[in-house]
């Protein structure tokens, strides 16, 4: 029963982590660029065994009945994804190659922080996929069986964003070339503004 709800955890988890969203579009370009990538990753995965644990341990039901706190986060993510496209499509524009002398953006660690942050907390989208979905379905099972899904879905968690950010470099010599560049920073500005209109829409 226990690796039952670990497996059922995991596939589950790794169902919702993997669509494409504003904080999967961050780490792959952070791994592209090769900035501060341990950081994010790990804001990532820490953001996402909080939310997860909450579900589980019954927040889900508490967010899923708080029309206002759902309303304030549907608004401040939305106006944050116009910020984040905005920017993504500005630096479609003006970046250069996938180099330390191109014209990618550099960021401070902090900038990184807040960036990975506020991607993660200020996404309605993540509440309802890590705690009111995944805290539904975990109150479905056998009491002894709840911690293991919980741990199951932290895994893929884990799994996918290690294997995005790290796995990016494979990438590099493709995005070697500013065209590959703006394309990704084009149709990360996209998403972003398609995710903020989907928020409040």
């Amino acid at each position: 029963m226990m690796f039952a709800a670990w497996l059922k955890g995991l596939g589950l988890g790794g169902s919702l982590i993997m669509a494409i969203g504003g904080q999967n579009a961050h780490v792959l370009r952070m791994g592209l660029s090769r900035q501060h990538l341990g950081l994010t990753v790990l804001v990532c995965i820490v953001g996402d065994v909080l939310l997860i644990g909450a579900g589980v341990a019954g927040m889900g039901a508490l967010i899923d009945h708080s029309p206002a706190l759902m309303t304030l986060a549907r608004w401040a993510g939305a106006a944050f994804l116009v910020w984040y496209g905005l920017r993504a499509w500005r630096a479609a524009f003006a970046t250069g190659a996938l180099h330390a002398s191109g014209g990618v953006p550099v960021l401070t660690w902090q900038q990184a922080a807040l960036t990975i942050l506020a991607l993660t907390w200020l996404n309605p989208h993540v509440y309802l996929d890590t705690v009111v979905l995944l805290g539904s379905i975990a109150s479905q099972q056998a009491p002894v069986a709840q911690p293991w899904f919980a741990v199951g879905a932290m895994t893929a968690s884990t799994l996918w964003f290690i294997g995005l950010g790290f796995g990016a470099r494979l990438l590099s010599p493709v995005f070697a070339n500013p065209r590959a560049w703006r394309v990704l920073d084009g149709l990360i500005g996209a998403v972003m503004l398609l995710l903020a209109v989907s928020l409040v829409v």
